[in-house]
């Protein structure tokens, strides 16, 4: 592991008007790891993923990426820094077909690579393939995740941010989804940065993890000591998984 983080956020605030919604947050992930962040629904998990895109800004406090500060740098322009957000709620485009959803997706420096970039995607989730002339918005919530996040690895991204990507979805499909995730890392090296309520899959899948409670990161440690941790289990996994 490198000394210094791929992404390193410090004392980040954010505001949405007069409401803070993240409250002084350090988060670092390196490069080759996954880590998650998870947490109650409106913790400001989200919050974080945005404000590391440049939407809304961080108010005070620093987020700096592969050495660089980007913390008021425009949204577009992070983007092409590599870092690709499958954002919550999917967000494709429903009148585009699969194809021309993953065309969006692909960095425009790299469109040499597009035909190899699609099979990747094509091989990661066949189900893809098999609809790629269909509309985004006609396919299913399980598919509709596959593409968001088939379109953010078209950028070849350094990092892929993925926010609730189990969010709506059958829990077979659910592992599917993470199976990739941890294929795309441990065979290409892919760093992540996961927000995700299923906390059971996403510390089980995690290098290191950190929990949020009303926009200030509580804990961190790796996935298996936050898993193993009382606190945790009774907050986050009683009832659900064990």
């Amino acid at each position: 592991m490198s000394s210094e983080p791929l992404l390193k956020v410090s004392n980040v605030e954010t505001y949405y008007g007069n409401i803070r919604a993240l409250a002084g947050v350090d988060v670092e992930v390196h490069k080759g790891e996954i880590v998650s962040l998870i947490g109650a629904n409106g913790a400001g998990k989200s919050t974080l993923m945005m404000t590391i895109c440049g939407s809304p800004q961080a108010r005070a406090g620093q987020v700096v990426f592969d050495g660089e500060d980007i913390t008021k740098l425009p949204t577009h322009l992070i983007a092409r820094r590599r870092i690709a957000q499958s954002p919550e709620g999917r967000r494709i485009f429903p009148r585009m077909t699969v194809l021309e959803n993953l065309q969006m997706g692909a960095s425009l420096d790299n469109l040499k690579y597009f035909k190899e970039d699609v099979e990747k995607v094509f091989t990661m989730f066949p189900r893809l393939k098999e609809r790629q002339s269909q509309r985004g918005g006609t396919l299913s919530g399980g598919e509709q995740q596959m593409l968001s996040i088939g379109r953010a690895l078209m950028s070849r991204p350094k990092l892929l941010l993925l926010d609730e990507p189990s969010l709506g979805l059958a829990p077979l499909i659910v592992k599917g989804i993470f199976e990739q995730i941890k294929r795309l890392n441990k065979e290409e090296g892919l760093t992540v940065f996961l927000v995700e309520q299923n906390a059971f899959a996403a510390l089980k899948l995690s290098d290191r993890a950190y929990v949020m409670v009303n926009g200030k990161v509580t804990m961190s440690g790796t996935g298996k000591e936050l898993l193993a941790d009382p606190s945790v289990r009774a907050a986050y996994l009683e009832g659900g998984h064990h």
